[in-house]
Parts: C-alpha cells; sequence; structure tokens
C-alpha cells in the first residue's frame, strides 16, 4: 500500500496532496498540462523532494520530513516508466530487461530467469537480442515496462505510457500492465491526460488542479463539468 503527504511550494503554485493506493490498484492522474501530475511522481521515485510530509509504502517510510527520513532513490523499490519509454538505445533488448537486477548484484542465473519471464509476459521473446534503437514506439514501452518490473518494485508508476502509442499497441500495453499489477498485487500510479486511459485502466483517478485534488472517484462516475478541458483531446 503507497500513502503520501505531499506539500512542495512549486513556481506557480503550492502542491498539496494526499494520496493513497491499495495493492492490485491502479490509480489514474489526470489534470491539465502543468497541474503538478509528474510532480508528484518525481516525489514518490525521491527525485524530487518534498518541503513537508510523508511518503509511507507497505509501512516502510520512504519520506518523512519530521523525522529527517529521506531514502535514496536507488533503494525505494519503485518501478517508474516515463513518458518517452527510455530504454537504453545503446543496449539489446534482454540486457535493457537485466539492467537493474545486475545493478542490484542478483546472480546471473536468476538475472537470466527473471528476463526470460519478463520478456514472455509483455511478448517480446522475439526480441531479446534486437538493439533498443531499433524497435517501435510500442516495444519500448514493453521492453521499459518489463525493466520496471523485473526488480519486482513495491510500486509500479506510469508517466504518460500511452501517448506515443498507437491503437493496436496502446490496447495491448494496457493489457500487460493491468495482468502484472493484479499478479504482482502492488499498487500502481498513472498520469495520463485522456480520459479514455483512465477508463480503461483505472479502478480509481484522481482529477489535479495547480496541485490540489479537486474531484476523485471512479473513472465512470467522472462528472461531464470535470471532463470538458479533455473535449479537445479525445
Amino acid at each position: 500500500m503507497l500513502e503520501a503527504d505531499l506539500h512542495k511550494k512549486l513556481r506557480d503554485f503550492s502542491l498539496d496532496l494526499n494520496l493513497r493506493v491499495d495493492p492490485g490498484e491502479i490509480l489514474v492522474l489526470m489534470g491539465e498540462n502543468g497541474a503538478g501530475k509528474s510532480t508528484v511522481l518525481n516525489m514518490l521515485s525521491g527525485l524530487l523532494t518534498p518541503d513537508t510530509g510523508s511518503v509511507q509504502l507497505n509501512s516502510r517510510d520512504l519520506y518523512q520530513s519530521a523525522a529527517h527520513i529521506c531514502v535514496p532513490v536507488e533503494s525505494r523499490q519503485i518501478g517508474y516508466v516515463l513518458q518517452n519509454s527510455a530504454v537504453f538505445p545503446h543496449l539489446s533488448v534482454s540486457e535493457n530487461i537485466a539492467y537493474g537486477m545486475k545493478a542490484r548484484h542478483l546472480q546471473k542465473n536468476l538475472i537470466a530467469e527473471h528476463v526470460d519471464r519478463w520478456m514472455g509476459l509483455m511478448d517480446i521473446q522475439n526480441l531479446k537480442n534486437v538493439n533498443a534503437a531499433n524497435l517501435s514506439g510500442g516495444q519500448k514501452q514493453r521492453v521499459a515496462l518489463a525493466r520496471a518490473l523485473a526488480i519486482e518494485p513495491e510500486l509500479l508508476m506510469l508517466d504518460e505510457p500511452f501517448t506515443a502509442l498507437d491503437t493496436q499497441s496502446s490496447v495491448s500495453v494496457k493489457d500487460a500492465i493491468r495482468r502484472c499489477v493484479a499478479e504482482l498485487q502492488i499498487p500502481c500510479l498513472t498520469v495520463t491526460h485522456r480520459v479514455a486511459d483512465a477508463h480503461d485502466m483505472g479502478n480509481r483517478m484522481c482529477l489535479l488542479s495547480q496541485g490540489t485534488n479537486i474531484w476523485e472517484g471512479k473513472p465512470g462516475e467522472l462528472p461531464p463539468l470535470k471532463i470538458a478541458w479533455d473535449n479537445s483531446r479525445k
């Protein structure tokens, strides 16, 4: 379970947000550009530090301002997939997936087993030795997901994971995310601009405006007035 109480003064507004995501649940963050969505993910991951507040994952304090606790990024056990997929273009698919496990000094045979498993789950076995620079957008996203999940994270975070994908790739990647989150029973936090993505992915959604939660509930319950800003993106 993820529980967070985040407070940070940004350039144009102050971000003040409380979040809770249960195991096996996908919470979708939505809002206009500049609403603070990616900032939230960066604070949870440790790339940014809140001014005050707390972040707790499975009862472990990752950040606690009052107790001066701030766990380093590499020790937070979070799988984070960025919008541009962020694969290493000079490495093969298998080397990309193995990267995080090698950094944790896992045994070679265990790394090989995990690489094979996640390539199978993402249906990219045939790409094992392909250089990542030669992959399509959808293939890169699957590789990035496999790499994030291969470390067996306690939390999965996805920042606009579908914007660069065609319809067919988007459907398959969404299906892979839902299956993996359910199988691993980890909380998942997804940022998107599109209501359709929230309907496809989310158990719950949170609508942000200038760093504040202005609506929260199931995607199908989102009032029409709240999604007027999304009309041009459908």
